[in-house]
């Protein structure tokens, strides 16, 4: 997925059983959720589904079962946000890079589950999905990097534990530059945006969204979800909702 994936585990989370059969278990349990996913749906592998449908090679209704679940929450939320976000690039490619991030998350997240791991974090790429606490209750706390310089943080925030929510995705310049389509002309007024929310999906996609959408998406997101938004203008200046203000 061009990207970096961790998992963070408290040393309570080791205890009872040889660290190094639960470190193990539950690195490769995350590995092969990215790898399976990523052989299908990455467009940096040539031979990937998603590569040869973007060369014509396959077509969706010729798509596998996997390929066509995605591409169908992708677009249920391109219904949700107004054609904001869309699992198409402008020359009408299927392109599911902003939802498969999020959902190999999710999915990583139910492989700890399955192994009885009821305290750990996962960070891909900046996308964070936490479960239970690093120690004594307490939340884990994630870093948002400055997009303009990438030696400081622009701000944290609580997840999991005593916190609200458990996800924080990230989208925009820092990491690879101009990537994201923009509903109008011209580049995003947003150069980066954070969204924080229950679900790693959601967070996922209205980060991408309000990138794209500008204020008019940054104002539907926060109306119609219970997500906390931080958005870095060009400019350096911050737009938050109360929860990353506090």
């Amino acid at each position: 997925m061009g990207t970096v994936i961790s998992l963070s585990l408290p040393a309570g989370a080791l205890s009872g059983t040889p660290r190094e059969r639960v470190l193990d278990n539950a690195t490769a349990a995350v590995g092969r959720v990215f790898a399976g996913l990523d052989r299908t749906f990455s467009l940096y592998r040539p031979q990937s589904e998603a590569s040869r449908m973007a060369r014509g090679e396959v077509t969706l209704r010729g798509a596998s079962a996997a390929m066509r679940a995605r591409y169908a929450d992708a677009a249920g939320w391109r219904l949700l946000t107004g054609g904001t976000f869309t699992p198409e690039r402008p020359d009408g490619v299927p392109d599911l890079s902003g939802i498969i991030k999020g959902y190999a998350l999710r999915q990583a997240g139910a492989a700890l589950g399955g192994l009885q791991l009821e305290d750990w974090c996962l960070n891909a790429g900046g996308d964070v999905l936490v479960c239970g606490s690093p120690g004594s209750g307490a939340p884990w706390q994630a870093g948002i990097v400055h997009p303009q310089d990438r030696r400081r943080l622009v701000s944290g925030f609580s997840l999991g534990g005593s916190a609200r929510f458990a996800a924080l995705a990230t989208s925009g310049t820092a990491e690879r530059g101009d990537h994201i389509w923009t509903a109008g002309a011209g580049r995003s007024e947003f150069c980066q945006v954070s969204v924080a929310a229950a679900d790693i999906v959601a967070a996922d996609v209205l980060a991408t969204a309000i990138v794209a959408g500008g204020r008019t998406m940054l104002d539907r997101a926060t109306d119609c979800w219970d997500v906390e938004v931080l958005a870095v203008l060009r400019s350096g200046d911050l737009l938050g909702t109360p929860g990353f203000r506090a």
